[in-house]
């Protein structure tokens, strides 16, 4: 089933807005790095433990949903999981202390790792192969809009009220998305077999039997490993080894969530027409410059550093809009929400164990300064060269419709 044409505008805005919501979740939690520190008296590993608890619940979680997200209409099950995400964001909003705020982060991002997946199993249902980089753009989209407004306006939330309100202001979001996402999104049952399945696991076993399947979630990991072994910590870096106040990281956001906005959707829409692994390559290969001079460069003035981490959220998040098609391609439709939520708990695992392993190699000197970042820098590179060399293996099953369902080994 093909969503036509006159609706996919808003099918794909909706579910950017569902994007939106819980991308911000989970980016917002690094600019407060400082503030949560300070206000609830805990040290920088505690605070990676926050961070990593959100990547590695979502790992699990997508893990569990794999066992039975296509055995659900895929509206009515988004829809729930949405709810419980809101629910999750209001516990951290009300956490009274550090231990029930990891709880809550946990449950968030349990929460929003099958947000994740869903979306993207909706669009590689409803978006034919022609137009699925340039739907991609339009939800990763989300990323920049969270960058360039949510971001921004929840560190202006934090510092005029408290560092809460970041979070009261997702769960609002959450609300009104509800609403929209209940009247706008069709419901999408095709996938649904009318023959009863052995047992709860049957998807899951035939998901895994296939080897490009084990290939794509193999991308999916380096391609996430290579950007999260650095992400975490810009914020970290800049205030402590660029001289950028705290006041001022919001422009860092603010200027590549702008950026983003309009490459996005101008990546997609030159990947659909000039080959998706062509310009992945093309993109990744760009994105080592920003690694290497974010990661690199020790003095910089506040406009030089924009520079850097403008070209850092473009190029690094851009090989994400090519790769994404060539990775929903690879599933076999009737499991592509199987493959997919399998996939979240690859790339959530890729994200904790990356942030962890920076976490192992950067340390702060007497003076606050962070040391080893450089060496993090190139732990990206390579396993972004891998990613690159990688990405040629996979079979894109909607590029070719008479492939049998399980790939050649």
């Amino acid at each position: 089933m093909t969503q036509p044409v006159r609706s996919e505008r808003a099918l794909l805005l909706t579910l950017a807005a569902i994007q939106f919501s819980h991308i911000l979740d989970f980016m917002i939690m690094m600019p407060l790095g400082p503030m949560l520190i300070d206000e609830l008296g805990i040290t920088t590993h505690e605070f990676g433990l926050l961070v990593a608890s959100y990547s590695f619940s979502a790992a699990f979680s997508g893990l569990f949903a794999a066992t039975f997200v296509d055995r659900f209409e895929r509206k009515r099950f988004l829809l729930v999981i949405f709810v419980l995400f809101g629910l999750a964001t209001l516990a951290c909003a009300i956490a009274p202390g550090y231990a029930t705020l990891l709880v809550a982060r946990g449950l968030a991002g349990a929460f929003g790792g099958v947000l994740g997946a869903l979306v993207q199993t909706i669009v590689g249902d409803t978006i034919p192969f022609a137009r699925r980089a340039k739907a991609s753009g339009t939800v990763a989209a989300a990323f920049s809009f969270s960058t360039v407004a949510g971001v921004p306006l929840s560190l202006w939330l934090a510092s005029l009220f408290h560092w809460r309100a970041p979070f009261v202001f997702i769960v609002l979001l959450v609300v009104i998305f509800l609403f929209i996402a209940n009247r706008t999104l069709p419901e999408l049952s095709h996938h649904l077999s009318r023959e009863k399945r052995a047992h709860p696991f049957i998807d899951l076993f035939a998901v895994m039997r296939d080897p490009n399947h084990w290939r794509a979630m193999t991308l999916s990991a380096m391609i996430i490993f290579s950007g999260f072994t650095v992400i975490p910590y810009i914020t970290v870096y800049a205030v402590n080894n660029i001289a950028i106040s705290q006041h001022e990281i919001a422009y860092i956001y603010l200027a590549g969530g702008a950026a983003t906005l309009f490459t996005a959707r101008a990546i997609g829409h030159w990947a659909d027409a000039a080959g998706k692994v062509k310009v992945y390559r093309i993109v990744a290969f760009c994105a080592m410059l920003p690694i290497l001079l974010v990661t690199q460069v020790e003095h910089a003035s506040l406009g030089l550093w924009l520079v850097f981490t403008t070209l850092f959220f473009v190029l690094v998040s851009g090989r994400f809009i090519p790769a994404m098609a060539i990775i929903t391609s690879a599933a076999q439709p009737k499991l592509r929400g199987t493959f997919m939520s399998l996939n979240a708990t690859v790339q959530s695992l890729a994200m904790g164990l990356a942030a962890t392993l920076s976490g192992f190699i950067i340390t702060q000197d007497a003076s606050g300064q962070v040391v080893g970042y450089g060496n993090v820098g190139y732990v990206a590179i390579t396993a972004n060269l891998l990613a690159m060399w990688y990405v040629s293996r996979i079979v894109m099953h909607d590029a070719h419709p008479n492939l049998p369902d399980v790939a050649p080994k």
